[in-house]
């Protein structure tokens, strides 16, 4: 996409030593800030483009394809989302949130792989159980379900985003049940639900000794003082909220391709660098999403985009019920036909550039001299020595 006047990693190469210097960063943190920092430059190595009419060179640097990376996003949500196309159905779809209050997201912090692999479970759980009652739904959901640990202030909030069809399976597999139009689950016994299980696995996860605190939290090492933070929890309402249904399959891909690679905070946001201070744009949801801007300490941007970065290897997007891996082709096959729709016909893979065009309306084959050649690759261009980490290209 093109480049925008200011970026995440402008940020990281010019503040990203210093701030690595007076702060402990963990080793996930330590590799985002190297890869935003080196992502597209010669760092990386790449290739050598040249148009075979006029003969205009021109580098082609290779990308740091980190997750939290706000430049490397937009192909991977392309090609994720052509893959996605086959899964759809032709019912009516569903937006449900869950969120955790302040006490739960702060042990999350401190314990992000254990507490978020809880909020995955318990979501899923509470799903599955409350359609597969009789007196709500009766049938088997298929879903996905997107991690975000972000508010628009890049506090940490965790919360996952799902999207459900209207409806599913009946046990016996042989018919679609559809739940009631424009209405999906009672979202108050989906919250209470929700929290049973929450507070319950997290008890567990405690007494397992897999829950671990310090700083502000470290008085929750003793166990009476973690089952008095847990009392309050309990008797509070948690916030679940379903938003309402998409218009068509087409709307959910649209939806999708907001919320599944985003990251905590996109380049066209910022405003500007100035003095070391980093001003962006927010939307303030409290005022119906007026539009605001912030500006912050560049070191307490930064510590405030590390917060949301992920556990190595925990996946942030994940599939339930007939959209899970294992089964995921013949159960949604099986829902296809019971539904009545034609077989689904799998996306044929793009290349990057036409990728891209469809995204920017810019061709990388046209040479941008001559607009008469294609840019044709002539040599590899290997990766120039390695930057010290958080920053230098």
């Amino acid at each position: 996409m093109p480049r925008p006047r200011l970026e995440v990693a402008d940020i990281v190469r010019r503040y990203g030593p210093a701030y690595r210097a007076a702060h402990a960063c963990s080793r996930p943190q330590q590799r985002v800030l190297r890869a935003l920092a080196t992502c597209r430059t010669a760092a990386l190595g790449g290739h050598l483009e040249q148009c075979d009419a006029c003969g205009h060179q021109r580098p082609a640097y290779n990308s740091c394809a980190n997750r939290h990376c706000p430049k490397c996003q937009a192909l991977a949500r392309a090609r994720w989302l052509d893959a996605r196309r086959a899964d759809l159905l032709a019912v009516e779809y569903f937006h449900v949130v869950f969120t955790v209050p302040e006490a739960v997201a702060a042990m999350a912090y401190q314990n992000k792989a254990v507490v978020y692999g809880i909020l995955f479970r318990t979501t899923a759980a509470t799903l599955r159980t409350l359609a597969a009652d009789p007196q709500h739904l009766g049938a088997t959901l298929g879903f996905l379900a997107v991690l975000h640990t972000w508010g628009q202030t890049l506090g940490h909030h965790p919360h996952l985003h799902c999207v459900v069809p209207g409806g599913g399976l009946a046990p016996d597999g042989t018919r679609w049940i559809a739940c009631r139009p424009g209405f999906f689950l009672p979202v108050r016994v989906l919250s209470r639900l929700f929290r049973r299980l929450f507070l319950a696995q997290l008890q567990a996860a405690y007494a397992r000794g897999r829950l671990h605190f310090a700083g502000t939290l470290a008085a929750l090492a003793d166990p009476a003082a973690f089952a008095r933070a847990l009392g309050p929890l309990a008797a509070t309402e948690w916030v679940v909220y379903a938003k309402p249904p998409f218009g068509g399959p087409a709307q959910v891909l649209e939806y999708l391709g907001q919320y599944t690679h985003r990251v905590a905070i996109a380049n066209h946001r910022l405003l500007s660098l100035d003095a070391g201070q980093v001003r962006f744009r927010w939307k303030d949801y409290r005022h119906h999403g007026r539009p605001k801007t912030m500006t912050l300490d560049a070191a307490e941007f930064l510590r405030r985009f590390l917060l949301h970065i992920l556990p190595t290897g925990f996946h942030r997007i994940r599939h339930y019920g007939f959209l899970g891996n294992r089964h995921h082709a013949r159960q949604l096959a099986r829902c296809r036909a019971v539904l009545a729709m034609p077989p689904a016909v799998p996306a044929p893979p793009r290349d990057y550039r036409d990728v891209y065009e469809a995204l920017t309306g810019v061709s990388l084959r046209a040479c941008p001299i001559c607009q008469r050649g294609q840019m044709v690759r002539a040599g590899t261009l290997p990766p120039a020595p390695r930057a010290p980490p958080g920053g230098g290209s």
